[in-house]
């Protein structure tokens, strides 16, 4: 009995200084691994901005007429008139007839409504007719679009409809492919001159390219208008527009 219990004890004691071997080491992994992981997390977080000032190169101008009455025939008259007149108006201002085109119309009976059968006011028909300008010369465009009321002196009615919001040419610049090459290069070298100062300033030096985020191209309004009570003008309405990407990177640092 006496060696069956002194057996255990020898192995117990030998298991003893096995494990607490055992802890040391793991305890030294541990702590080495926890170093190089700090080491390795050492970078900072920088942005490098870029802009340029643009100008659209096309302009997009739904001019919609309406006209109202209680002959549908007599209505769709007019409206062929006021587009015959707003097509003079466009061509006697430099715009091609290739730039013009007829879309959108819509005839609308008051009467089919149910509500408006017993509570009917003014005339019977509205006739809607878009007169669409895409033009790859804003500039004419825009001249054109500040003399419209020469077109409501001659008594076409202008409307704005919902598809296209409160009116006005609209202009668009299409060419942004073009510039994002240079742009992210430009952003990327702004981002490293930040890294770089910082590593001066922290004593440390810059290592490589931890991750990076190329950022979105956003084009903005060139006279930007916003205040803190809404928004401002939207970008589409000026020639005029900032084309803006900002990138963030992430620099390792050395000691």
């Amino acid at each position: 009995m006496d060696e069956l219990v002194e057996e255990p004890r020898r192995g117990g004691g030998g298991g003893t200084i096995l494990l607490a071997l055992g802890v040391a080491l793991a305890g030294w992994f541990v702590s080495s691994g926890l170093t190089g992981i700090r080491t390795a997390d050492r970078f900072v977080t920088v942005k490098g901005v870029s802009e340029r000032e643009v100008k659209a190169d096309l302009a997009l101008w739904p001019i919609q007429l309406a006209v109202t009455d209680d002959n549908v025939s007599i209505a769709q008259s007019r409206v062929n008139q006021n587009v015959s007149k707003v097509i003079a108006f466009l061509k006697a201002n430099g715009i091609d007839s290739t730039e013009i085109e007829l879309q959108g119309l819509r005839v609308t009976d008051v009467l089919a409504n149910a509500y408006n059968q017993q509570n009917r006011a003014g005339n019977r028909f509205i006739i809607q007719q878009t007169v669409m300008v895409r033009s790859d010369s804003p500039d004419r465009v825009r001249a054109t679009s500040q003399k419209v009321g020469e077109l409501v002196n001659t008594g076409v009615v202008l409307s704005s409809g919902p598809e296209w919001g409160p009116g006005g040419p609209a202009y668009v610049f299409r060419r942004l492919n073009d510039l994002k090459p240079s742009m992210i290069a430009e952003a990327t070298a702004e981002a490293r001159k930040a890294a770089e100062q910082f590593a001066k300033d922290s004593k440390s030096k810059l290592g490589g390219i931890h991750t990076a985020n190329q950022g979105v191209f956003v084009i903005l309004p060139r006279d930007a208008t916003a205040t803190e009570q809404g928004p401002g003008m939207n970008e589409q309405s000026q020639i005029l527009k900032t084309v803006r990407v900002v990138t963030t990177v992430e620099y390792l640092l050395r000691n």
